[in-house]
């Protein structure tokens, strides 16, 4: 069904199923209880309280100086012009549209943050600053339920009206991002305000798909509207959002297009991951969520297909996506196939991992989690969870500080001052990144929900998928469930699991053991569990508990050197470094003042240490020991010399996590380090 890509699959949608009303209240971020296909589903949005550890740190400061300051930013129009558009297309203020084509959604990811941030703490300042946001923007959307604010203003301001006739307008994205947060939001008030504006969006999409040109239904950049349509579609039961996602993936590649929007070939043709790393991420969540609720066996496969040929050939140590700051389409374009385009903040071709130049948008790395989260919803294998986990502790995290105030669009793996050129975007976090600040709310509304990644909830039992001290009240089908977890992870692997209340029948406990344990103990009221704990796998416990049954699990972290595929020459006979599930990273400012981030190698048979220290009050723990002095060559006007032996050297050296790089003040740094043998 997904091949046919006639007009009359559009023209169906506005004869399909009424308005079904609203499914009973279901809280979670990603709402798969519902869903026919989905194995596992998530809690409701205040059923995890954070309540010592990591993540209780990065909470705090989320609440306290990332959610505050984000608002901040924008809502002043000396800063950014984005809500003060939608002031302006509602009437209420006067001027012109100010920033890019994609400012609505930086606002609604903004929102996103605020209404994430009310769900677990009902703080009512949070509550009346969506009220008047949502008055503001329920003002500015026209009758007919379009909205984007540069196109209305020029509207209003010259009359005419042009609509997705420019590709890089970035409108149906803008919607998208507004149908996430009005279902956020939903979840966490009750109310419907935003939601009643999402539909009136959502239904002017219908109506404009139904005569779309076929180069207007393909001007749909980053499409975020395929996992917001689900959501609407899961919050309303209205089943013609899910019909218009369904032919939004159905059309994909039917008109000439490019690798650069996954629109070359259709979907179900695509074979390897390419173009444009934000937009294949977004579109393989989409594409989740359809399977999700239709079951399409061709969907899954393909998703597997694509999910193998990233995590095989193309992901980043630390999780990040998107190796190239411009790239081609290699496979030249769905109209010349005997030339190659320009693609841009792309993914390269297998084992293409440059470090220095590596682009890894915040907004790709977290496209990482949107679709391994739902990967694992529908399927519940762990190797989904571990890849949740890998990006949310890396390549997501250093996209921010540890004060919660500046961020990187890029993730490199690798900065030096010594690097004979400017690239293009800063290596130091900004306040605001005035070239496109997209990756800032993405960002926050991605860290005010790691609780909805804590744990998963299936008719079996409870799944725990992320550790860190918190506190879990749900309910499932065996009846009601509280938890409390209490763990130093993910500097320590030992994580102790009281039920304090408990169903009365038998239900299971599936406990994540990640890829990277080997070695792991469980025990139940300290008897020790006779059972395979397979690392990238679930360890269930299944029985009849009772309230104050402590469940022990002990997760051995040792520090890694993790070697790469030789076909990623960048980083052959090098070595990363990873101790749980934490990447680590050289900066030089732990080394000597005569010494760089070339000079040093890391041997075999070394001996770093954990050991804690506190950068920006917030509690780190780096790796200290002794790396090998393995080049101090003076380089200078030089491309290539002989090599010298000279007798191995010890120097003093601290690794941090790299998501903490760059908080102690510019500096060079590294996640490769050569392999002393």
């Amino acid at each position: 069904m997904y091949r046919n890509t006639s007009r009359t699959i559009v023209l169906a949608l506005t004869l399909s199923s009424a308005f079904l009303g609203a499914k009973a209240q279901d809280r979670a971020l990603v709402n798969t209880s519902q869903s026919g296909y989905a194995k596992l589903h998530g809690t409701d949005m205040d059923a995890v309280k954070w309540t010592q550890g990591f993540w209780a740190d990065r909470f705090q400061v989320c609440r306290d100086n990332m959610v505050p300051a984000l608002w901040k930013v924008y809502t002043d129009p000396e800063i950014s012009h984005s809500f003060r558009n939608f002031e302006i297309a509602a009437g209420v203020e006067t001027g012109k549209f100010k920033g890019p084509s994609f400012h609505d959604g930086d606002f609604y990811k903004t929102f996103e943050a605020v209404a994430s941030m009310y769900a677990a703490t009902r703080d009512p300042h949070l509550d009346e600053l969506m009220d008047h946001a949502i008055g503001v923007i329920a003002k500015a959307q026209r009758a007919d339920g379009y909205i984007y604010t540069k196109e209305i203003i020029l509207q209003k301001q010259n009359g005419e009206a042009r609509l997705f006739d420019n590709r890089l307008s970035f409108e149906a994205y803008n919607f998208g991002h507004l149908m996430t947060a009005a279902c956020v939001h939903y979840r966490a008030t009750g109310k419907t305000s935003l939601l009643n504006v999402a539909k009136k969006a959502a239904d002017f999409l219908i109506g404009f798909y139904a005569s779309a040109t076929p180069e207007q239904s393909r001007n749909a950049i980053c499409p975020s509207h395929y996992m917001g349509l689900s959501e609407l579609y899961r919050s309303t039961n209205d089943a013609r959002y899910l019909n218009l996602v369904k032919h939004l993936v159905a059309i994909k590649g039917a008109t000439e297009g490019t690798d650069d929007n996954q629109d070359r070939i259709p979907f179900l043709d695509q074979t390897k991951v390419m173009g444009h790393a934000v937009r294949a991420n977004y579109l393989y969540a989409g594409v989740a969520d359809v399977y999700a609720e239709t079951g399409d066996a061709a969907l899954l496969a393909k998703l597997n297909t694509m999910w193998d040929d990233l995590t095989q050939h193309k992901m980043y140590v630390t999780g990040g996506c998107g190796s190239l700051y411009d790239g081609v389409s290699p496979d030249g374009t769905s109209y010349k196939t005997d030339e190659v385009q320009k693609t841009h903040q792309a993914y390269g071709r297998d084992y293409q991992l440059p470090n220095f130049t590596a682009h890894n948008e915040t907004c790709a790395n977290i496209g990482n989690v949107l679709w391994n989260w739902r990967m694992l919803q529908i399927t519940g294998d762990a190797k989904f969870a571990d890849v949740v986990e890998l990006a949310l502790y890396n390549s997501v995290l250093s996209g921010i500080n540890l004060q919660g105030n500046k961020f990187l669009y890029t993730n490199p793996l690798a900065y030096s001052d010594a690097l004979p050129f400017q690239q293009r975007w800063s290596k130091d976090r900004q306040s605001y990144i005035s070239k496109s600040n997209c990756c800032p709310p993405n960002a926050v509304r991605t860290i005010a929900e790691v609780s909805q990644y804590a744990y998963s909830l299936s008719d079996e039992g409870v799944y725990v998928n992320l550790y860190g001290g918190n506190a879990l009240d749900t309910k499932f089908k065996k009846g009601n469930l509280k938890i409390l977890q209490t763990t130093d992870y993910p500097w320590d692997g030992k994580i102790r699991i009281q039920l304090t209340e408990v169903p009365a029948d038998p239900f299971g406990l599936f406990l994540r053991i990640p890829s990277w344990c080997t070695g792991a103990r469980l025990s139940l009221n300290g008897k020790v569990q006779s059972m395979e704990l397979a690392p990238g796998t679930y360890a269930q416990l299944k029985k009849t508990f009772k309230a104050g049954d402590v469940v022990e699990l002990d997760l051995p972290m040792p520090v890694q050197l993790i070697e790469s595929n030789p076909l990623v020459e960048e980083t052959r006979n090098q070595i990363a470094v990873k101790r749980g599930p934490v990447v680590y990273c050289l900066e030089s400012i732990d080394l000597p003042k005569d010494r760089t981030i070339f000079d040093v190698a890391i041997a075999i048979e070394n001996n770093l240490k954990p050991s804690r220290i506190s950068i920006e009050n917030s509690p780190v723990m780096v790796l200290q020991g002794d790396a090998v002095l393995a080049n101090n060559t003076n380089w200078d006007k030089k491309l290539y010399q002989p090599i010298t032996s000279t007798p191995d050297k010890k120097v003093p050296v601290q690794l941090v996590p790299y998501y903490a790089w760059g908080n102690r003040g510019h500096t060079d740094m590294s996640v490769w380090m050569p392999l002393a043998r």
